[in-house]
């Protein structure tokens, strides 16, 4: 290398030289005082990674606790009724189930001012005020049956709350407040809108008494329906679920997402699951709050069949490709689906331009169009395609329905059963081979003062055993045609043992 060139990389190693130096001065100027010490500059970085790492929750608690309330309710219950104080609320049957031999609360005395013995039972729930007039979203069975309800909030203010609607069908229910000035109000996110996996923060006055109790975790699943919750099954089931912890005393509390938009209703915690909680979703829930504010009831659309999960094997037995949306088991007459020429085995593909997945989510669809609304059904005939249009009607009470159609065997007795190798018993992990699974109790049945219970599996009938849903009906219906009159008793296998019930029938 000769000078000229040795020259040359001097020149260079001096220029980027330079521009280092210019640099870390830049930089020091731009970050601060450019004289401060290395020990200076240390601490400050470290007081910003501190700073950085801090809990995004703590902020979403900031801003929702003050709109998050406790509800202490009181109901009037007869002494001679044999309700346990300890054993009220929501998840009373599940405790009185659990502790048989609890002692009772002693009876009140009849006296010329309370000549039914009656008494007051307290009960405790959570809510969330979503508007600033003091409106207040919380579960129906949280302020069913109240003679009194009374809210506290995060600042200690108490006041009295009066029902503006309630729905047990989604086990949501609408409550007020009134005050000076404005209330502080959760805001409304969009359910539709989340997926398994994003955040999940619960607040409610968890255990009845620890109120204000923030919970965290994530959405564990979505669309959840048929199952088998602590506290009684609503009609209509698209549960959120969450491994966020829900005790005792969070129903009615927001499930938040993480910008504190409420996402959903705090509901059910499930009597074999620990740890996981489930919750009404907020799009729901604001519907129904929507109509219980206009009107003080909901509305619902109504089509007039009996949907059934289309199974693999009936797809196949009808040379079908998939087992995409519900088959059509029954058509009620004078009904929308019956005028508009709806027959049984037909398979709802699409409702009112959307795509039919189960038996739930169809009843929702339904029940969310607006009554006199005429919607487009894409349905399966022996196999071909073809559209029906069908103009819903309000739907009927669930009495006015019970009475329009003949008890079926197991109406009659109070409970609904499926095959066991349904959904529901590849969920609960049902080994048995044979029997039916009991899917569902209706509250105050003769099966449910009986104590059969969702996940109970059939094995006999009056002696008669059960191999399958055909045994099961034939069964019922000859103890039916009998003596209507007498109880029908059931062997039922009850996780590893057996165990006789006999089952009074209904009124």
């Amino acid at each position: 290398m000769d000078s000229r060139e040795t020259f040359r990389a001097a020149k260079v190693l001096l220029v980027a030289g330079g521009l280092l130096v210019v640099g870390i001065v830049v930089g020091f100027i731009l970050a601060g005082d450019w004289r401060q010490t290395p020990d200076v500059v240390a601490k400050e970085a470290s007081h910003t990674a501190v700073t950085s790492l801090e809990s995004p929750f703590t902020v979403i608690a900031e801003k929702t606790l003050p709109a998050v309330v406790t509800i202490e309710t009181k109901r009037s219950v007869n002494s001679g009724s044999g309700q346990s104080f300890q054993f009220e609320g929501p998840y009373g049957d599940f405790f009185r189930r659990l502790f048989p031999e609890a002692p009772q609360t002693p009876q009140t005395p009849q006296t010329p001012g309370n000549p039914h013995g009656q008494m007051k039972i307290p009960s405790s729930g959570s809510g969330f005020i979503f508007d600033e007039a003091g409106h207040i979203l919380t579960n129906n069975h949280v302020v069913r049956d109240a003679s009194e309800i009374n809210v506290t909030l995060s600042d200690k203010r108490k006041f009295k709350a009066k029902v503006v609607g309630m729905d047990p069908s989604t086990d949501v229910a609408v409550i007020k407040i009134d005050g000076p000035g404005k209330f502080p109000a959760v805001p409304l996110g969009d359910s539709d809108e989340i997926r398994i996996g994003d955040w999940a923060i619960a607040i409610g006055n968890a255990l009845g008494e620890l109120d204000g109790t923030l919970t965290v975790g994530v959405i564990s699943a979505k669309g959840r329906s048929n199952l088998s919750i602590v506290g009684g099954a609503p009609s209509y089931q698209n549960f959120i679920q969450t491994d966020a912890s829900i005790n005792f005393g969070n129903s009615g509390g927001p499930l938040l997402n993480i910008r504190g938009e409420a996402i959903g209703i705090n509901t059910a915690i499930t009597p074999s699951g620990s740890g996981i909680g489930f919750a009404v979703p907020i799009n729901i829930a604001h519907g129904v709050a929507r109509q219980l504010l206009t009107s003080g009831k909901v509305v619902r659309g109504y089509l007039g069949i009996r949907p059934q999960e289309l199974t693999p094997e009936l797809a196949e037995s009808w040379g079908l490709k998939n087992t995409k949306g519900v088959l059509v088991g029954d058509v009620s007459e004078g009904t929308p689906a019956a005028k508009a020429g709806l027959r049984v085995k037909d398979v709802i593909t699409d409702f009112d331009g959307k795509q039919v997945d189960d038996v739930e989510q169809f009843r929702l669809l339904v029940a969310d169009t607006p009554v006199n609304k005429k919607v487009e059904l894409r349905v399966l005939r022996a196999g071909q395609p073809r559209d029906v249009y069908v103009t819903l009607a309000e739907r009927p009470s669930d009495a006015q329905l019970q009475r329009a159609e003949p008890p079926s065997p197991s109406t009659w007795l109070g409970l609904s059963v499926e095959p066991l190798n349904g959904d529901y018993a590849e969920q609960l992990g049902v080994e048995e081979k044979e029997g039916v699974l009991v899917a569902n109790v209706l509250p105050g049945s003769g099966a449910d003062d009986a104590g059969l219970m969702r996940g109970d599996v059939i094995k006999e009938v009056n002696d008669k055993p059960i191999k399958g849903m055909t045994e099961y009906t034939t069964a019922l219906e000859q103890a039916r045609a009998k003596n209507a009159t007498k109880p029908v008793v059931f062997l039922i296998k009850r996780e590893d043992s057996t165990l006789f019930v006999a089952v009074n029938p209904g009124e």
